[in-house]
C-alpha cells in the first residue's frame, strides 16, 4: 500500500490530525520546471501563500524510496540544486520506477495527487494541468503524436480539489474539456465565465461552470467531494491581471511556438518542456513571468479554499 510508503512531516501531520486545512503543492516546477534560484523563490512563495491563507503547506517529492509529504527549507533547497539530469520525473505510469531507483524524484500532477490523498489532504494547487495535445485526436495541424496526460485520469480517479489556471494553453483546449466531462471531472472557473488561459486571463473559451468567488468554490467543491463521485473537481484561476500576457500576444506565441515545434519534429515527453522555453523566448520571458505569478496565486486560492472547506 502507499500509505506505507509516505514520510508525512509534522506539521503537516498534526494539521490534518487536527481537521486544519492543508494544501499539497507538486515539486516538478522546481526540478524539471524553472532554474536555480527561481525555482526555490517560486517554491518559498508558494509555501508562504498558502501560509498567508491559513493553511499549512504539503510540498511533495520522493526521495531514497519514500514520499515525502511536506518538505522542510533545507529539502527544498537540496531539490532545486540537485545536479541537471539527477531528478527523475515520477507521474503515476513512472511512480514505482522513482522510488525503486533511489534519489531525488518530483513529483509531477498525478504523482502529487496519489500521495496527497493517500495521506488525507484535500487541496491541490498547481499551475496548469496537462491535457489533450493538438493533433492527438487527429484534428488538422500540430503534431501528430497521440499525446493525451495522465493529468487527466488522475483528475478522474482521484478526489480532490485541484486548484490550477486552467489547461496549459499549449493543449487543444477544448478537446481536453471534453475528456474531462466525459471522465466525470467538473471544471469550475473562478471569479470570471470565461476559462483561463493560462498566461492570459482567458483565450475567449466559454468555461463549463463558474463561481464567483472563492467562497462559492469552497461550497461547490464541498457538495462535490460530498456526494463521493470518485473524482477530482478542477478550480481554474486566472493569472493576476498585472503578470498576465494579453490574449493575443499569448496566442500568437503560442501558435508561434507550435508551428516551431511541427518543423523541429519535436514530439512526446519532450514536447512540453520544448514549447514553454520556446514560448518564454518569443515573448522575452513574459510567460515565466506569468507563470511564475499564477503558480503563486494559485497557491494563495488553494489555501483561502482550503481554510473555507467543509465537506460533509
Amino acid at each position: 500500500m502507499i500509505a506505507a510508503r509516505l514520510d508525512v512531516h509534522p506539521e503537516v501531520a498534526g494539521a490534518l490530525r487536527d481537521g486544519g486545512p492543508v494544501v499539497a503543492l507538486e515539486s516538478t516546477l522546481i526540478s524539471h520546471g524553472l532554474p536555480y534560484p527561481q525555482n526555490l523563490e517560486v517554491a518559498l512563495a508558494s509555501e508562504a501563500a498558502v501560509r498567508e491563507a491559513g493553511a499549512v503547506p504539503a510540498t511533495v517529492a520522493i526521495r531514497d524510496g519514500r514520499i515525502l509529504v511536506g518538505l522542510d527549507k533545507g529539502s527544498l533547497e537540496a531539490l532545486a540544486t540537485a545536479p541537471p539530469g539527477s531528478v527523475r520525473k515520477a507521474a503515476r505510469p513512472s511512480l514505482a520506477a522513482a522510488i525503486d531507483a533511489g534519489g531525488w524524484a518530483a513529483t509531477t500532477v498525478s504523482a502529487t495527487m496519489i500521495a496527497a490523498h493517500a495521506a488525507g489532504i484535500v487541496v491541490f494547487a498547481t499551475g496548469g494541468i496537462g491535457g489533450v495535445h493538438r493533433g492527438a485526436l487527429g484534428r488538422a495541424g500540430g503534431s501528430a503524436s497521440f499525446d493525451i496526460s495522465s493529468d487527466l485520469e488522475e483528475l478522474a480517479r482521484t478526489p480532490m480539489v485541484v486548484v490550477c489556471a486552467g489547461p496549459k494553453a499549449i493543449l487543444d483546449v477544448p478537446a481536453t474539456l471534453e475528456y474531462l466531462e466525459t471522465r466525470g471531472v467538473p471544471v469550475v472557473a473562478v471569479g470570471q465565465d470565461e476559462l483561463p488561459g493560462f498566461y492570459a486571463r482567458s483565450l475567449g473559451v466559454r468555461a463549463p461552470s463558474s463561481v464567483a468567488d472563492v467562497g462559492g468554490a469552497a461550497r461547490v467543491a464541498a457538495v462535490h467531494l460530498g456526494l463521493g463521485l470518485g473524482s477530482s473537481i478542477l478550480m481554474c484561476v486566472p493569472v493576476p491581471e498585472p503578470d498576465a500576457l494579453a490574449a493575443e500576444v499569448a496566442r500568437t506565441a503560442i501558435e508561434r511556438a507550435i508551428t516551431d515545434a511541427d518543423a523541429a519534429r519535436v514530439a512526446g515527453p519532450e514536447l512540453t518542456p520544448w514549447l514553454l522555453a520556446r514560448i518564454a523566448t518569443i515573448t522575452g520571458g513574459e510567460s515565466v513571468r506569468a507563470n511564475t505569478a499564477l503558480i503563486i496565486n494559485n497557491a494563495l486560492v488553494a489555501g483561502e479554499l482550503a481554510s473555507q472547506l467543509r465537506v460533509s
